[in-house]
């Protein structure tokens, strides 16, 4: 079977070049930072910094504290070019009110959740100006905190520790403060596919119980065109890549879904995302009754709330952002 490379042509506008060049150097930016800290430690003029950087890293409390969020790192220009390539775009459908604290679930997960980084921990849209006085962050796993250099670059950008201990320091910090969860999770990477839309939501009750024993308000996140910009090996359930996706899962908290879709210079063969376009919409907030110690019949309620929420996005905008979709919007777990 013949297979064509489609190249791009050479007369790509400088505008377009500069978005994919943003784009690739965020994609490599965790293998770069690997590779600056690894040849560091090769140079004997780097030790005692390294020393002093690694001493530090033991005691460094940031993570579980809200990270070291610099709003300039926020509002670079590059992350106005960086959101243009797909394009991303963010959508309001209510005002928050910035005395209440607020945890945001971002849905689907996607491959690397693009949509969750451009709107939560960039200002490439606007965050701040559509929703003042939120200060939210957005929450990753405790292990790229362990990461060298890399965790830096994230924490500069607003994103903390998801543990249970982070989430309730962020919403105690007082009026405005507020978090974003990906609430799939790996799990729900592993089924990131075109026009497809399967969410892992139905056992999902921590971060429920966190917003209802800090009287925080939930507010669900859809983004269609999420699941657009990768492919994926086929990997059904019960199959090898499956199972060594899901074994990997349970050795390390996260699985790397074997994704592909376009190069720098062509739109067939790589590892860059495909230039389409993602839409974020943030739905209404919904109000919870603050309780320590609720029950899971309590949580059920809150959870179904959420999830009626959730599927009223979903039925709103599926025919103007998801025309091309495969399936309904399903809970698969």
């Amino acid at each position: 079977m013949k297979f064509n490379i489609l190249f791009a042509p050479l007369d790509v506008p400088f505008e377009r070049r500069r978005q994919t060049a943003v784009v690739f150097l965020w994609l490599i930016s965790l293998p770069v930072t690997l590779f600056v800290f690894f040849f560091m430690c090769t140079v004997p003029f780097f030790w005692p910094f390294i020393i002093t950087y690694l001493l530090f890293l033991l005691f460094d409390i940031a993570p579980e504290n809200g990270g070291r969020r610099l709003e300039w790192a926020r509002k670079a220009r590059f992350w106005k070019w960086y959101a243009d390539y797909f394009p991303i775009r963010l959508i309001k459908e209510a005002d928050l009110d910035s005395s209440k604290n607020y945890i945001f679930g971002y849905h689907p997960h996607g491959v690397i959740a693009v949509g969750a980084w451009t709107n939560f921990a960039t200002e490439a849209n606007d965050f701040s100006k559509l929703f003042p006085g939120i200060i939210v962050r957005l929450l990753t796993l405790s292990s790229n905190f362990s990461i060298p250099l890399y965790r830096d670059h994230v924490m500069s950008q607003g994103v903390a520790s998801v543990s249970r201990t982070s989430c309730q320091n962020i919403l105690r910090m007082g009026p405005g403060h507020s978090i974003m969860i990906v609430v799939g999770g790996a799990a729900e990477s592993l089924n990131a596919r075109p026009g497809v839309y399967d969410l892992t939501l139905k056992k999902r009750l921590g971060f429920v119980k966190l917003a209802v024993q800090n009287g925080a308000c939930l507010v669900p996140v859809f983004s269609f065109g999420e699941n657009d910009i990768w492919e994926q090996v086929d990997n059904e359930q019960g199959g090898v890549v499956w199972k060594l996706q899901k074994k990997m899962q349970q050795l390390l908290g996260f699985t790397l879904p074997l994704f592909h879709g376009r190069g720098l210079f062509n739109y067939n063969v790589g590892l860059m995302p495909h230039r389409r376009p993602i839409t974020t919409i943030v739905g209404k907030p919904i109000e919870v009754t603050q309780k320590d110690n609720p029950s899971e019949e309590e949580l059920r309620i809150v959870q179904q709330k959420y999830i009626d929420e959730l599927f009223r996005i979903w039925n709103t905008y599926k025919d103007t952002y998801a025309k091309d979709r495969k399936k309904e919007l399903t809970l698969i777990d």
